[in-house]
């Protein structure tokens, strides 16, 4: 199994990308990669979630697309055959961390607890998402763990805004940051993409601008 950090290749952002429809699932995304994001996570919230994964696959072969909201092993499988190339779930159950390992895709768990983080790390996960991240302790829980769980990463969702998303990404502990503030309900019910792009295209600058900085010293100890 390709660990997720693998898949999207530096990517530090993954927008969430809830629609009723595809054809503006495939809006969505084209804006969003327009703004310099690769990534985005379709979550399952609506009926038409697994056609949006399908549809976005297909238009634009270029964006990695994964599912999100994963709950159980039938969604897990249905997210494969629709063509996610990724599944990210809110919580974590032994039965539902298996299933999603058995589909062989690259995944992030949720989790919140440590307890849940050492479950997860035990079955062999070692990329988790951190959900709710903000109501969950943010940032001083991450680096609580850091000594404790020294292979886990993270990718922290909830509560993440361009106000904040470089606190999370300057952690060694964390690869990628998710959220919803780069696809605001106000700005898809209005199709006002433009706006998208532009929220994407500064938050991809704040990440790199950060990103840069954290490898700073590593290329200096190297």
């Amino acid at each position: 199994m390709t660990a997720l950090s693998r898949l999207l290749n530096g990517c530090p952002l993954l927008p969430i990308i809830q629609t009723e429809t595809p054809q503006q699932a495939v809006d969505i995304a084209a804006a969003l990669a327009q703004g310099g994001v690769s990534a985005v996570e379709v979550v399952l919230r609506t009926p038409k979630a697994l056609d949006a994964i399908s549809a976005i696959r297909s238009a634009l072969p270029s964006v990695l697309v994964g599912a999100g909201t994963v709950l159980n092993a039938a969604q897990a499988q249905d997210c494969k055959n629709a063509g996610a190339q990724f599944l990210v779930s809110p919580a974590s159950t032994p039965a539902l961390l298996q299933a999603m390992i058995d589909t062989g895709l690259p995944l992030a768990p949720g989790v919140s607890t440590v307890s849940e983080m050492a479950m997860a790390h035990e079955m062999g996960l070692n990329e988790l998402k951190f959900f709710p991240a903000n109501l969950s302790g943010g940032t001083p829980m991450l680096n609580a763990v850091r000594s404790i769980l020294q292979q886990v990463r993270f990718c922290p969702t909830g509560g993440i805004s361009a106000a904040n998303l470089t606190e999370y990404l300057s952690l060694p502990n964390v690869f990628v940051v998710g959220g919803s503030w780069l696809t605001p309900a106000d700005l898809v019910k209005a199709g006002d993409y433009t706006a998208i792009t532009a929220l994407a295209a500064e938050s991809v600058r704040l990440a790199n601008v950060c990103l840069a900085e954290k490898s700073a010293p590593l290329r200096k100890s190297a």
